[in-house]
């Protein structure tokens, strides 16, 4: 397979696109698209996040050092773009969505009602990189509709549709599972336990035609 070599660039596609919501110390809640966000540590939750400084919200998560990080699902992908595009300096586009806010519960900052599952998170670190500051956050509580969760208590993330950003385009999750994880090293024990099962199987047969 033949492949072209491009200069050093942001090409790790697909990743999570967000909405984040945030709050300035005037009670004034903003909200934008977030394309350039990931897990970095489990414990404790790390989330690390890359913003132009000349975005309203770097001003307010600057500010309050929190704010909420919604998941959209595929109904609201125009909320998203748009909410990438239109600054919050120029339009409230919470207004112009007419969309609902929910309290926090660990934080001051209110979350997205419309989105499936909402991460409050408390700023821990702000580093410059260049054209963006990285926020490092940590998730201090998460929200989860109910519908998502079954009756064993795990969240059926597959039933959120979700959506992804790959390369300018926006593209629905599949809700269909490739795999589990850890399920390739699992498949080996079975198949090991398998044989293993067989060859006992084999010897007691032998054993009881010999006696």
């Amino acid at each position: 397979m033949s492949k072209k070599f491009f200069k050093g660039s942001v090409m790790l596609n697909p990743t999570p696109v967000v909405l984040i919501t945030s709050k300035n110390k005037e009670n004034k809640v903003n909200v934008f698209t977030v394309g350039w966000i990931s897990t970095v540590c489990t414990k404790p939750p790390m989330i690390a996040m890359g913003i132009r400084p000349e975005r309203l919200s770097h001003e307010y998560i600057k500010e309050s050092m929190e704010c909420v990080i919604n998941l959209p699902s595929r109904d609201m992908v125009k909320i998203v773009d748009y909410c990438g595009v239109r600054s919050g300096k120029v339009e409230d586009k919470i207004k112009h969505f007419n969309l609902e806010l929910e309290p926090g519960e660990k934080i001051g900052t209110p979350s997205l009602k419309k989105s499936p599952v909402a991460l409050e998170c408390k700023v821990t670190d702000i580093s410059k990189l260049g054209t963006h500051d990285m926020f490092l956050c940590e998730v201090v509580g998460v929200k989860v509709e109910d519908s998502l969760i079954n009756n064993n208590g795990k969240i059926e993330f597959n039933k959120a549709n979700l959506i992804t950003y790959c390369h300018g385009e926006y593209f629905g999750i599949n809700s269909k599972s490739l795999g589990t994880f850890g399920y390739s090293v699992a498949k080996k024990k079975n198949k090991n336990k398998y044989y293993k099962e067989n060859n006992n199987n084999k010897s007691l047969k032998q054993k009881e035609r010999k006696y």
